[in-house]
């Protein structure tokens, strides 16, 4: 039997630098979209997932993020005071149950799978998700929430992917793929930015898993790969063959809020779906004809 997925992951330790000086004293995670950080935006996928359980991988300087999900008493107490009903109906989503949410330190930036296995008590025995914070997904169902049917579907290790230039696989993990239907796609092979000519594809896994347990295992022996890193692709690459392991092609708009542009055109994504923002939006960005 399938266990059901109720927990995640989200690696929140690194520094930001391409946002300096924004991120000098703020975690990047703390960068708002329209109004809601980038960190609220992940908790609220995994909840749409039916995920309740939260390991924020932190580091020094995070603890933002943390309060972020606190009950902020004097200030509902002055909302409420001067009837300020929509701003109080506007924190809701920042509020997690008592004991649902967890942190865990990575002293060392050793790379994203040595973040994972920080996590390992958290995880124990039970599949996880894995939401990176900087990839945003505008989805009508969210991203979490595909990959999370598609666990169930396959009761394996799933990764959400999409296709790139084949110029830019050097930037990302890459699948060496098997049987497709177009949507669910087997995965082979994993190969941590391949130089072009030496990719096994174009499909790249961005900021969303469903793994199994035992790749903890295989990240505790510290192997170093890419970058003189621990990469949670290496990790995940011994799975393959052991369990099912499936690339999905998900539904929806990814932007990347590590880099400057991505964050940017997320803003405006963003802001055109909110209904009362939409025209005003698309007003001023005719103030801005391409030269």
């Amino acid at each position: 039997m399938t266990k059901p997925l109720r927990k995640v992951v989200l690696p929140v330790a690194g520094l930001g630098t391409r946002f300096l000086p924004a991120t000098k004293a703020t975690a990047k995670e703390m960068l708002p979209v329209v109004d809601k950080p980038l960190i609220q935006y992940a908790i609220e996928e995994a909840r749409a997932a039916g995920i309740d359980q939260f390991c924020m991988v932190t580091g020094r300087g995070k603890t933002a993020l943390v309060e972020h999900f606190d009950i902020a008493y004097e200030l509902e107490a002055t909302l409420r005071e001067r009837g300020k009903d929509d701003a109080l109906a506007a924190l809701q989503g920042s509020r997690v149950e008592p004991g649902s949410m967890v942190t865990v330190r990575q002293q060392v930036p050793m790379g994203l799978g040595h973040a994972i296995w920080c996590a390992r008590a958290f995880i124990g025995d039970d599949p996880f998700a894995i939401i990176l914070p900087d990839d945003l997904v505008l989805a009508d169902k969210p991203c979490m929430a595909q990959l999370a049917d598609a666990y169930r579907e396959t009761g394996g290790n799933v990764v959400a992917v999409v296709e790139v230039p084949r110029e830019h696989t050097n930037r990302y993990g890459i699948l060496r793929t098997g049987a497709d239907d177009g949507r669910l796609v087997e995965v082979k092979g994993l190969v941590e930015k391949p130089a072009p000519k030496d990719a096994p594809s174009n499909l790249s896994i961005i900021g969303r898993y469903v793994l199994m347990p035992e790749v903890i295992g295989h990240l505790s022996k510290m192997e170093r790969g890419a970058g003189n890193e621990v990469q949670l692709t290496d990790g995940m690459a011994k799975l393959i063959g052991q369990q099912p392991f499936h690339g999905l092609r998900y539904e929806g708009r990814r932007f990347d809020c590590g880099d400057k542009i991505g964050f940017l055109e997320a803003q405006i994504a963003y802001a055109l779906k909110r209904p009362e923002m939409a025209d005003a939006v698309r007003a001023f960005l005719k103030n801005y004809p391409a030269e």
